[in-house]
C-alpha cells in the first residue's frame, strides 16, 4: 500500500524551515524593531514547522486512515485545525522582534499612561483599571524579542486593541542595533535552503 506522505522527499521539511530561519533572522537584522501580533507568530511558525510534520506525525498517522486518497487531505486539514486552535486559544500578545525589554517597557509605560492615566505597575506587569486590560512585558534576552501579553476579558477587548495601534506606531521611532542571532538564523537558514534545493535536484 502506497502512502503519499511516506514518500515526501526530505527536502520538503527542510525548504519550510529553512525560509523560516532566513525570515525570522531577517527581522532580527533590521534597524527598527517590528511589532507583529501572536497569532501571526503562530502562522509563520506552523509555516515553519509544516514540512516537519508531514514528514513525522502526518506520516506516520496516515496509515490508520487506510487506503482513502482523502487521507492526505484529511491530515493536511487536521494540522491547519490544530495550528488554528491554538491561535484561538492563545492569549493575545504582541511580539517586538530585536529589541530589549529595557527598550520597549518605557514604551509600554508612555502608552499605557496616555491611554489610562490610573495605570498601576506592578513588576512587569500593568493594570489599565479605567478600562478592565491588565498585560505582562516579557523579555527574551537571547533571541531580541519582547512580547506584550494581555490578561483581560472580553470587555478589555478595544483598549487593548487601542494599546497595540499605539505601540506599533511608537515602535517605530527606536532605532535599534542588528542582533547577532539574526545572521546566526540567516546563516542556518541559507544552509537548509542549500540542502533543500541540492537534495530537490538530486546532488547527494
Amino acid at each position: 500500500m502506497n502512502f503519499w506522505l511516506d514518500n515526501l522527499p526530505l527536502w520538503v521539511a527542510i525548504l519550510p524551515l529553512g525560509i523560516y530561519c532566513c525570515l525570522l533572522g531577517g527581522l532580527q537584522l533590521r534597524r527598527r524593531p517590528l511589532v507583529i501580533t501572536g497569532a501571526w507568530d503562530s502562522v509563520l511558525l506552523g509555516g515553519g514547522l509544516s514540512g516537519l510534520a508531514a514528514i513525522g506525525p502526518l506520516a506516520a498517522v496516515q496509515p490508520l486512515l487506510g487506503a482513502s486518497p482523502w487521507s492526505e487531505v484529511i491530515l493536511l486539514l487536521l494540522y491547519v485545525l490544530v495550528v488554528a486552535i491554538c491561535i484561538l486559544f492563545a492569549r493575545p500578545r504582541l511580539l517586538i522582534y530585536n529589541a530589549t525589554l529595557e527598550q520597549v517597557r518605557p514604551l509600554v509605560a508612555e502608552i499605557a499612561a496616555a491611554v489610562d492615566p490610573a495605570v498601576r505597575w506592578a513588576g512587569e506587569g500593568l493594570a489599565l483599571p479605567t478600562i478592565g486590560l491588565q498585560a505582562h512585558v516579557e523579555g527574551n534576552g537571547p533571541l531580541r524579542t519582547v512580547s506584550v501579553v494581555a490578561l483581560h476579558s472580553q470587555e478589555a477587548a478595544e483598549g487593548w486593541n487601542d494599546l497595540s495601534r499605539r505601540l506599533r506606531r511608537t515602535a517605530r521611532r527606536l532605532r535599534v542595533r542588528p542582533s547577532p542571532v539574526g545572521g546566526m538564523l540567516v546563516a542556518a537558514g541559507t544552509l537548509l535552503l542549500m540542502l533543500a534545493v541540492s537534495s530537490a535536484l538530486g546532488l547527494f
